[in-house]
């Protein structure tokens, strides 16, 4: 994964109490609202309101507001919308139905009916309140801060604790946070058992890098309230940060079972699943979150990632696409998308997308390394050699970055400045196997054999598994007149290569400088066997790709002729006998189908070896 944000930071700038069992506005806005709302209706009524509109909307505000009462927000809703249709120059009718939408979650509309409602009545507290506290809501903290500062000077009366926390939140974000903080401490000398404050307060000490003071909050507001979701969110995302993801699981499973239809939530448990390495469990729960809001970039582009990072290459594509179509100028996202396209082949044309990420304000070491290995795989040395030169100015001690300028530059056919690089990488990442292999290759090529056994010894000890290596350093052992350590590397080769003619003509030479004619032979034989099959497999492959082109056409008669040959050249394959029974079964010919198909399914639940190894 790329260019990720902090987890917490991530939770804690978003809207702190999205649960769906989202704690509603206090009920002493529909209480001011109603005290305002009499008044209203008679000056209403002076102003030509029919007495039959009276009468309909003190019905429908006094259903409204007993709906209201009983958490029956759905009736609420259909209520003061009737109201503010009865009598639209009321604010407080406004306010009330303002103050409904609030409640469910609908915060557009809510600042909308909630502005009206201010226009209509400047003081209208219960209207500056639900206005203050929507526009904290959405993000628009400079008009939130002026708002509850307006109000205060208003009013004298104490805000809810759900008021509070909105101001705190429009204040931190704006940069005010001693403020914030003074009205989160004051709020809870006044209410100390309020766990939404302790909630909210923990937020508060972990932007601010209070890490155990955050976590005491988080467990506190628990302690007092064990099914408010936001603080297991909080303390998982919390959790999470700390690069303690299993801990961090435990706890987002409590917030998304508290809150199963809430996005943000199901989001953040798919991010500590995917560290955790619950890969399955991470993709089954970030799609869950898009089923149910199929409009979240924040699922979406966490699905490409986790899809990314599992190697599903071909499914995260799309997705970082449909991000990028959405955030057009995040770096970040622009990143990931050249990445993925890298990685499905097209690196050409992530190009344009990382310079595009570029211009749009990226300036990291790993943009420019993902940029560079785009230019690299086009052949362009120069600029792919330009591009890391950028990387290792941000970053000068990033390891991979100089791994991959040693690359270039070796392709470059600079040895002396190559080498250079690759034992820089080497220093800086010992544990890393790939520069002390490249090194070996290189120093092979130049004739220092002796470098060259020593770093090809150091990759084999990283990573006993590379075949590759241990044929090299059979070559060289063989080179240098060590021809028993050459027979135990090439032995070593070629249980890692069986498919790889190669270890065993060098092994067969080897032999045969020690006087074993008899065992040079046999490796020759198997050599030239082995070279045969080769030549097998890439004539199969030809005529299986043809054969499936020419059934695709619909020419069956040759696509049968092609696959016969592919089935003759490699008869191991198991989708040449495949593609051969689907070509038989359109010419009706069922029986010999039949039969290539059964040899298709025997094929495909045998063991084929490997041929593996890295090179550079």
């Amino acid at each position: 994964m790329r260019a990720e944000s902090p987890a917490l930071e991530s939770a804690i700038s978003e809207s702190k109490y999205n649960d769906a069992a989202m704690p509603k506005p206090h009920a002493s806005f529909l209480l001011l609202c109603l005290f305002a709302f009499s008044p209203a209706l008679a000056q209403s009524k002076k102003a030509a309101t029919t007495e039959s509109n009276l009468r309909a909307a003190t019905a429908a505000f006094r259903a409204g507001s007993a709906a209201y009462q009983h958490n029956d927000l759905r009736t609420a809703h259909a209520e003061f919308a009737k109201l503010v249709r009865l009598e639209p120059q009321v604010a407080a009718g406004h306010s009330a139905f303002g103050t409904v939408l609030l409640a469910e979650g609908d915060l557009h509309s809510a600042a909308k009916e909630l502005s009206i409602a201010h226009k209509l009545d400047p003081h209208d507290t219960s209207a500056m309140l639900g206005l203050a506290m929507a526009w904290s809501q959405l993000a628009r903290y400079k008009e939130a801060i002026g708002m509850f500062s307006a109000l205060a000077r208003e009013s004298s009366s104490p805000l809810p604790a759900n008021a509070v926390i909105d101001w705190a939140a429009a204040l931190a974000a704006g940069g005010h946070t001693s403020d914030a903080q003074a009205k989160l401490t004051s709020a809870l000398k006044s209410d100390p058992q309020n766990a939404q404050l302790h909630d909210a307060f923990g937020s508060l000490l972990a932007r601010q890098a209070q890490f155990d003071a955050a976590e005491s909050e988080f467990r506190r507001a628990i302690t007092l309230d064990s099914s408010l979701a936001s603080a297991y969110y909080h303390l998982g995302s919390l959790d999470l940060d700390r690069k303690d993801p299993q801990s961090a699981v435990t706890q987002l499973r409590q917030a998304s079972k508290l809150a199963p239809a809430n996005v943000s939530y199901l989001v953040q448990l798919g991010r500590a699943l995917h560290y955790n390495g619950d890969m399955d469990d991470a993709l089954k729960t970030l799609r869950r979150a898009l089923q149910i809001d199929g409009r979240s970039i924040d699922a979406r582009y966490t699905l490409a990632l986790t899809l990314q990072s599992s190697g599903d290459f071909a499914a995260a594509l799309p997705l970082f696409k449909q991000v990028a179509a959405a955030r057009p100028t995040d770096p970040a996202t622009l990143t990931n998308l050249g990445l993925v396209m890298v990685q499905t082949g097209d690196a050409k044309g992530a190009i344009p997308v990382y310079e595009k990420a570029l211009a749009a304000g990226g300036n990291s070491a790993t943009l420019h390394e993902d940029l560079g290995v785009a230019y690299l795989q086009q052949s362009d040395l120069n600029h792919a050699i330009e591009q890391f030169h950028n990387g290792l100015t941000t970053e000068p001690d990033d390891a991979n970055l100089h791994y991959d300028l040693g690359l270039a530059l070796k392709l470059k056919d600079d040895p002396k400045a190559a080498a250079a690089e690759l034992e820089k990488a080497e220093s800086l990442a010992p544990n890393l196997p790939d520069p002390p292999y490249t090194l070996g290759v290189l120093y092979m090529q130049l004739g220092q054999f002796d470098r060259a056994a020593a770093k090809l010894e150091r990759a084999v000890a990283l990573t006993p598994g590379n075949g590759q290596a241990w044929a090299l350093l059979g070559s060289i052992y063989k080179q240098t007149d060590q021809p028993d350590k050459a027979i135990a590397a090439l032995h070593k080769a070629i249980a890692l290569l069986p498919k790889q003619p190669s270890p065993h003509v060098t092994l067969g030479s080897v032999l045969a400088s020690k006087g074993d004619r008899q065992g040079a032979a046999a490796e020759r034989k198997i050599a030239a066997e082995l070279t045969r099959a080769a030549v097998g497999r890439q004539r199969a492959t030809f005529a299986l790709e043809s054969g499936k082109l020419l059934l695709k056409q619909g020419k069956i008669p040759q696509a049968v002729a092609q696959l016969q040959s592919a089935v003759q050249a490699d008869p191991t394959s198991a989708d040449a006998h495949a593609q051969l029974a689907e070509a038989f079964a359109q010419q009706g010919r069922n029986a010999q189908a039949a039969l290539e198909r059964r040899k298709a399914a025997q094929l495909s639940h045998s063991t084929v070896g490997t041929m593996g190894g890295p090179l550079p």
